[in-house]
């Protein structure tokens, strides 16, 4: 779950800093408050886009931290993505600068990309861009597949596949066609190609070393010049090399030596050093004669160089790529010369992938069809403790092979009648605002077994709801809140009232500067803010003990919820 927020100069928030609890977390607070900054600066820990305008005046970059307690479940998620829990915790942490962000995971740094996947894992979101997501059928499809995910992963996978080779066959097919055409020249000119490619014997590595050799016989003038001036210095023919000097150094020390016995390691350090540049010598002469040899094979070496590079211009950039080209060649070849043998397996093959794709589509749709009947049960009891008490709800599978897919060929619409006498339509032509929100909490109540999402975040879940709609609301909110950690901003009092933990938001201003804080109301407090939030100027005595009524009968609400379940 999430265990705390941090927050430094982001729009208002100066700093501020939130731990919640398990249960229903509720965030209230005056219209412009600064409710939204502060979910805003979650959605940034998130990995969502960021721009300079959300750094607070004056500072040189905001920072957001979302820590995260884990369960088994969770570290293993992390584990597999190469990431340390050794504390049972995850920290995901933002800096966002002018030109720049920097992302943290655990400490790491990381793309925001990688950030971005990881907390999907973790928190979901829900705002009025996820309510209106709900109207698209793709995710009305997503919705039913994740409902039956037990039945239908697997089918789904096979499908994906079959539909992938379906496709590279079909791109096959219409490359043959294009092959049929040009067929005699097509052969003649791979064979052409090939014959040119194969003459050259190529080797992979072989350039590499070709112009490494090139450069040194290009420069070989100067190699030979300074080759022949380093020799010349070791062993000069006039007696003036070095050699010769340090001969005449060991007669010396000799001499020297055999009267006193104290120089003999002197006497060979020079007779060793005399042996090392002998030796170099040799070598360098030996260098001289074969460079000399090696001279002759310049034209040798430039002709296959620039063959190399022919071939380079006209098959690929490096030898590798030549002698892949050539593979394909061969096959491409053989193909050709068996033409019509190839364009008929391909398309027996291609028949055969159609008809497995399509049966594996109609299982699939059966499948989704009776997943559907049970999901259409249940929404319909989810919409009805919603306060949708006369609405009729379907989810609608049409099977048309026209709509073929990586997913199969069923069209999958959510569809609704709110009113009693009304035909039902597709859920686009008719939810409004506030109704959209309560299906996606409809739809989020019955997921709530299957949904392994830690942590939920709902704001604007009471766009145009109000009474005894809001309650029921708040109901399910509690259902929710007994398998998921949930924090909600709202404005309705009823909602508020059925906290585990509630915070206030509140903006002040100080020093001409405009700030936005952020603390957990004790029980007296929380009953004062549900008082403001039942729309009166004043918190008399009457409108808060209307307030203690309602949240008494929250808690009364969740105490039988609970033996209910039990």
């Amino acid at each position: 779950m999430l265990e705390s927020i941090h927050v430094k100069n982001v729009a208002l928030i100066d700093e501020a800093e939130v731990e919640f609890d398990e249960g229903l977390n509720i965030l209230t607070g005056e219209t412009g408050a600064g409710k939204s900054i502060l979910l805003g600066s979650v959605q940034l820990a998130l990995g969502a886009k960021a721009d300079k305008s959300l750094i607070r005046q004056g500072a040189e970059c905001a920072f957001v931290q979302l820590v995260f307690s884990l369960n088994g479940e969770q570290k293993k998620i992390l584990e597999d993505l190469d990431f340390s829990t050794e504390d049972d915790v995850l920290i995901l942490q933002r800096k966002i600068y002018p030109a720049k962000s920097i992302c943290k995971v655990n400490g790491e740094a990381v793309t925001l990309k990688t950030m971005q996947g990881i907390a999907e894992h973790f928190i979901d979101i829900h705002g009025q861009r996820e309510h209106q997501s709900v109207l698209k059928t793709s995710k009305q499809e997503e919705i039913l597949d994740d409902y039956g995910r037990d039945l239908l992963a697997e089918p789904l996978k096979e499908i994906a596949l079959l539909y992938g080779k379906y496709r590279q066959e079909e791109a096959a097919i219409s490359e043959a066609a294009g092959m049929d055409q040009n067929h005699v020249k097509e052969l003649d000119f791979a064979r052409y190609e090939l014959d040119e490619i194969e003459k050259a014997k190529l080797t992979e590595g072989e350039d590499a070393a070709l112009e490494e050799r090139y450069m040194r016989l290009v420069n070989g003038q100067k190699i030979r010049e300074a080759v022949g001036g380093a020799e010349s210095i070791l062993q000069n023919e006039g007696g003036n090399g070095v050699i010769n000097a340090l001969s005449l150094a060991i007669r010396q020390l000799k001499e020297a030596q055999s009267l006193d016995a104290s120089l003999t390691d002197e006497l060979q350090q020079l007779s060793d050093a005399e042996t090392i540049l002998q030796e170099c010598g040799h070598s360098l002469d030996r260098y001289l004669d074969n460079f000399l040899l090696e001279a002759d094979d310049f034209a040798a070496v430039e002709e296959r160089l620039n063959l190399i590079n022919h071939l380079k211009d006209k098959y690929g950039k490096e030898i590798s790529d030549i002698l892949k080209y050539e593979e394909n060649l061969i096959e491409k070849i053989h193909k050709l010369e068996n033409f019509e043998q190839y364009n008929q397996e391909l398309q027996m093959q291609h028949e055969k992938t159609k008809q497995d794709y399509f049966e594996l589509a109609l299982r699939l749709h059966e499948i989704r069809t009776k997943e559907a009947d049970k999901l259409t049960v249940e929404m319909e009891k989810a919409l009805h403790d919603l306060n949708f008490e006369q609405c009729i709800f379907q989810v609608k599978t049409d099977y048309d092979e026209a709509f073929m897919s990586k997913n199969g060929c069923t069209k999958v619409t959510f569809r609704i009648s709110l009113n009693p006498g009304e035909p039902l339509k597709d859920l686009s032509a008719v939810a409004s605002g506030g109704e959209l929100s309560r299906i996606m909490l409809a739809l989020k109540s019955i997921f709530a077994d299957k949904d392994r999402m830690g942590t939920l975040v709902f704001d604007e879940i009471d766009a145009g709801i109000s009474g005894k709609t809001a309650w029921k609301v708040s109901e399910k909110l509690e259902v929710l809140r007994k398998r998921h950690q949930v924090i909600c901003i709202t404005h309705l009092p009823q909602i508020a009232a059925m906290a585990d933990a509630h915070y206030g938001i509140e903006k002040t201003v100080s020093n001409e500067q405009t700030h936005t804080g952020i603390q957990r109301l004790d029980k007296e407090e929380s009953i004062a803010e549900i008082g403001r939030l039942l729309g009166t100027d004043q918190l008399t005595e009457a409108v808060l003990q209307n307030a203690r009524e309602m949240k008494d009968l929250a808690e009364q609400t969740k105490q039988s919820q609970s033996k209910n379940k039990s």
